[in-house]
């Protein structure tokens, strides 16, 4: 329901993208939303490192699936990521897989997107500063992604060296919680003795990383390969409309436009990503009717195609679980 209110309150934008994939190459659109394809399984075995890391085995195949399911809640009901990490808890309860494991796994998977988007990001900074074209607005969202990045690994570290301090903190974020949903909810929204429960798994998890740190570099490579693939796509829906760039807009805009993917209040970035990339487009000297037909394309790709995808999975997931109980508790 949630993801059918969410094409019924974007029908406007949703035509708008029509009418600039008809006005493309069929056939490299296809490619686009191919190497998008590509982009999700690319998902899953970046999850199947992580999950190996952990030391659960799980295939890849099947992440794909989750992930996907994960991207569409946190989509279509917008909630700082809490709802796409339930998918995976959900998944890892009936393959009993460690709760605080899986955690870790989610966590190191946001952080590795990212350090490898900063990354992106540094040579973004570079090309608009040499056509003077970084403003305010850029400047303060990638402090802002910054911030995230640093608070994420401070609590990874800070659960690795003391799951004592770790508790420590979750309580403090739990009581924080609890203050501000009491007034509407009338009561404790979460427990205290869970939080500290919850610290003990995902210090264990951490402490599964210790001498594995070479581990490491394989889901760091798969993030900085999707940011090639993302780069790739983008490329492609200048290539659709026959529009002349250079490699220093497509990494510019890749830069911007993933930056308020990430930062903006609405998920995936709707309606900021749209104004973000067009705008910086056309500040790279693109003409402004081209930059809204690249936009409104790559947005087709890299957002409502991989939405569809993740409804899908959902399904697929539900599927999934129906022949498990079935061979479980047979007839």
């Amino acid at each position: 329901m949630l993801g059918i209110l969410l094409v019924l309150f974007s029908l406007s934008e949703i035509q708008d993208i029509t009418k600039a994939l008809e006005a493309g190459n069929l056939y490299l659109l296809l490619a686009g939303f191919l190497i998008q394809l590509i982009w999700l399984l690319n998902l899953g075995i970046t999850f199947k490192h992580l999950y190996h890391l952990m030391g659960i085995k799980e295939k890849s195949s099947h992440l794909f699936w989750v992930a996907s399911a994960a991207n569409f809640i946190n989509v279509v009901a917008p909630s700082a990521g809490i709802g796409g990490i339930a998918i995976f808890l959900d998944d890892a309860k009936r393959h009993n897989h460690s709760p605080g494991h899986v955690t870790i796994v989610g966590v190191l998977f946001v952080l590795f997107d990212y350090v490898a988007f900063l990354c992106f990001l540094a040579l973004g900074w570079i090309v608009l500063i040499r056509r003077n074209n970084l403003n305010p607005g850029e400047i303060t969202a990638s402090f802002i992604l910054l911030g995230l990045a640093v608070g994420l690994a401070f609590i990874l570290y800070l659960g690795y060296k003391s799951r004592e301090r770790l508790a420590r903190l979750l309580v403090r974020l739990t009581r924080i919680i609890n203050r501000v949903l009491k007034p509407i909810l009338h009561r404790s929204y979460l427990k205290e003795e869970n939080a500290e429960l919850y610290a003990l798994e995902l210090s264990d998890g951490l402490h599964a990383i210790r001498g594995r740190k070479k581990d490491l570099i394989w889901p760091f490579l798969f993030s900085l390969n999707n940011k090639a693939i993302l780069l790739v796509i983008l490329a492609i829906c200048f290539f659709t409309f026959q529009i002349p760039f250079s490699f220093g807009t497509l990494v510019a805009g890749l830069s911007i436009g993933y930056l308020f993917v990430i930062v903006s209040p609405t998920p995936a970035g709707l309606g900021f990503v749209e104004g973000a990339l067009t705008i910086t487009l056309n500040s790279l000297r693109v003409p402004l009717g081209s930059a809204v037909l690249i936009t409104l394309t790559y947005r087709a790709i890299t957002f409502w195609f991989p939405l569809a995808v993740g409804a899908l999975a959902l399904r697929v997931l539900k599927f999934k679980k129906k022949i498990r109980l079935n061979e479980e508790n047979p007839a």
